[in-house]
């Protein structure tokens, strides 16, 4: 009985420290995304968790788009934006170690990569 308790109490340490690790991705992220034909757009990302759902914005020369189906699980997260009547999907790695996210973009079939770096509070 007492082993039963310590395993329960000893995962649930685990999944509270993994939820309050990753809760670090919520705050203001930015990054230059640069196209194949060489152009470069600032985006600013501004991400939020509450539980599995990730929620926020992203802005751009062309404005703020809202994220929607955005979820969590562990250190991955993934979400779409519509950008012009076409959805952008966006799936990514947080990293740590490195206060940075590593993100795939998704754009009709053409593929991004791009680092989101924590932006610094103004």
């Amino acid at each position: 009985m007492k082993r039963k308790i310590l395993i329960t109490a000893a995962l649930m340490l685990c999944f509270g420290a993994a939820f309050a690790w990753f809760a670090d991705v919520n705050g203001k992220w930015s990054t230059t995304l640069k196209t194949p034909d060489g152009n470069e757009f600032p985006l600013t990302y501004s991400l939020k968790s509450d539980g599995s759902t990730l929620t926020g914005t992203v802005d751009s020369p062309q404005g703020a788009i809202d994220l929607t189906e955005g979820k969590v699980k562990g250190d991955s997260l993934w979400f779409s934006v519509d950008a012009g009547g076409t959805k952008v999907l966006n799936a990514g790695k947080y990293i740590a170690a490195g206060d940075s996210i590593s993100l795939g973009i998704d754009f009709q079939g053409m593929k991004f990569h791009t680092t989101l770096k924590r932006a610094a509070d103004k």
